[in-house]
């Protein structure tokens, strides 16, 4: 199976869980690093922003605060799209939010089309993340601005080792009990563990064509935020 089908079936199973499960395993700490993005991202002034991997669109409404004038979400699993939609009825973005579904590495948007484009959590899950950082590139306007959230692996004791043992044991344990799903969790460390992050992600943002590519180290390096413009 190709990995975006076992990504897309994977994401379907846990999808009525997955906001849950998101905020209580990582203590909520996720909410405070979309918001780091999203005062990032303002200083840009953008109003046209597409969500890669949007999921369950928490970034996409994180982002609504910046009063865009339209934030288009995609993402390949269907499930996670309808629970999304749901929480933007919820809080009456409609008129600002868009979800649908789509393949990062084939987007349905013409070339130049939008002022800032932003992935959480969600690049290391594509099948050839060069091939879409490069349809991520195409899309946006010249001088567009890309931000992307993602995990890395701390490297300083004792945060490295604590990490590692929660990654390994603790979120698979707790994944399998809410979700049912001991595989989806399992899977979450070993695609952390295989991706690269700070200055080799930042290569292949280079790479895809990106410049004035940067890497911001949260939380000890748990996680990184990456800046690049077109």
């Amino acid at each position: 199976m190709a990995k975006k089908e076992e990504v897309r079936g994977m994401f379907n199973k846990i999808a009525h869980r997955y906001d849950y499960l998101n905020h209580f395993l990582s203590l909520g700490i996720d909410n405070l690093w979309r918001k780091k993005l999203r005062r990032r991202l303002g200083k840009h002034n953008p109003q046209s922003i597409l969500d890669v991997a949007t999921g369950t669109a928490d970034l996409a409404i994180e982002l609504a605060r910046l009063r865009p004038e339209k934030i288009i979400g995609v993402d390949i699993a269907e499930t996670m799209l309808e629970m999304g939609d749901k929480k933007i009825a919820r809080k009456n973005l409609q008129h600002i939010i868009t979800l649908q579904q789509a393949d990062s590495e084939d987007l349905p948007f013409a070339d130049n089309s939008f002022d800032a484009a932003t992935i959480s959590y969600g690049v290391r899950n594509f099948e050839t993340p060069l091939k879409g950082l490069k349809e991520i590139h195409r899309v946006l306007k010249p001088g567009g601005v890309l931000f992307i959230l993602e995990f890395g692996m701390p490297k300083t004791f004792p945060v490295k080792q604590l990490y590692s043992f929660y990654f390994n044991f603790i979120l698979p344990f707790w994944g399998k009990v809410f979700s049912g799903s001991y595989e989806s969790y399992k899977y979450l460390p070993e695609s952390v563990k295989t991706f690269p992050y700070d200055k080799a992600f930042t290569d292949l943002l280079d790479q895809a064509g990106f410049a004035q590519t940067r890497a911001t180290k949260i939380s000890q390096g748990i996680t990184f935020l990456y800046e690049a413009t077109k």
